[in-house]
C-alpha cells in the first residue's frame, strides 16, 4: 500500500520493476519460473485494473518480465490514483538452471522466446505460431500449425520435387488450354489474367490417402511447375489422370506460387 495514491506511468513502471524483483526471488527459492503473471492495480474509487501476460517458456528473467508488463501499463486507467499494486505468478513451472556452453566449442542455440512472448502479448498467443512438416503426400495436409517454441519434428517435405514458398488454401480454379492429358497447359487464366506458359516441369502424380475414405481410393492429382512469359512460377494441378473420370473432375487448379 502506498502512502499517497500514484498514477503517473513512470511511477507505475518503477514499482512494477520492484514487484518483479520480489516475485522472481520468491520463485527462485521454489525452483520455479513464471508462465503467466497477473498485475493488479487497486484504485482509490474501489476499482481493480489488471494486466495479464504470458510467456512461452518458464522464466525468471527480470528484464523480460518487466518489459512484458510495462508494455501493457498504458491500458491502465488509474482514475483518482492507485493505492495498492499486487503481482502474482498465476501459472508457474519448474525451472532448472542451464549450464552455459563455450562458443569456442559449439555455437549456442538461438533463443527467440523473448521475441515470441512480446508478439504473443501484443497480438494474441493464437496469432503467433510455427509450421511443422506432417507425414502426408497431399500438400495441404503436409503442414500443421504448432506452438512457436515447439520442438522440431523429424518429418520432412519431399526433396525430389520442390514445393512453393506460398501455398494457396484452398486451391483456386483456373481456366486452361492443354494439348494432351500428360502435358501441362499452354495457356491458363487465373484471377482474370491470361498467362502463356513458357516452361513447365512435371507431372508429379500424387494419389489420395486410401485410409482416410473411399473417395480417396482412386483420387489422383497431376502437379506441374510452370513459368509464364513474365518469369513468374506457379504450381498447378489437374484433378484426375486426364482419362478416367472416376479419378477426379479433370479441372485445373492453382495451388502455389514459387518465390
Amino acid at each position: 500500500m502506498f502512502a499517497e495514491p500514484i498514477g503517473a506511468p513512470e511511477t507505475l513502471h518503477r514499482y512494477t520493476g520492484k514487484l518483479v524483483v520480489e516475485l522472481a526471488a520468491a520463485l527462485e527459492t521454489r525452483g520455479l519460473g513464471a508462465r503467466r503473471l497477473d498485475l493488479l492495480f487497486h484504485c482509490v474509487d474501489n476499482r481493480v485494473e489488471a494486466i495479464r501476460v504470458g510467456t512461452s517458456t518458464a522464466t525468471r528473467d527480470l528484464r523480460r518480465l518487466t518489459r512484458l508488463l510495462c508494455d501493457r501499463i498504458e491500458k491502465i486507467e488509474p482514475g483518482f490514483g492507485i493505492e495498492i499494486m499486487r503481482l502474482a505468478a498465476t501459472l508457474a513451472e519448474p525451472l532448472c538452471p542451464k549450464q552455459s556452453i563455450s562458443a569456442l566449442i559449439e555455437e549456442p542455440d538461438v533463443d527467440v522466446s523473448d521475441l515470441i512472448d512480446m508478439l504473443s502479448n501484443r497480438v494474441g498467443a493464437t496469432s503467433v505460431y510455427s509450421y511443422s512438416a506432417v507425414a502426408s503426400d497431399v500438400p495441404e495436409r503436409s503442414v500443421a500449425r504448432v506452438a512457436a517454441v515447439a520442438a522440431q519434428v523429424t518429418d520432412h517435405w519431399p526433396a525430389d520435387w520442390p514445393r512453393p514458398s506460398r501455398l494457396i488454401s484452398p486451391p483456386e480454379r483456373i481456366d486452361t488450354v492443354a494439348v494432351l492429358p500428360d502435358h501441362p497447359p499452354v495457356v491458363f487464366s487465373w484471377r482474370g489474367i491470361r498467362r502463356r506458359v513458357k516452361r513447365a516441369d512435371g507431372p508429379e502424380r500424387i494419389f489420395g490417402e486410401w485410409w482416410k475414405g473411399d473417395t480417396e481410393l482412386v483420387a489422383v492429382r497431376d502437379y506441374f511447375r510452370v513459368e509464364d512469359e513474365a518469369g513468374e512460377r506457379f504450381w498447378i494441378f489437374r484433378a484426375g489422370d486426364g482419362q478416367d473420370a472416376s479419378t477426379g473432375s479433370h479441372a485445373w487448379y492453382l495451388h502455389g506460387i514459387f518465390a
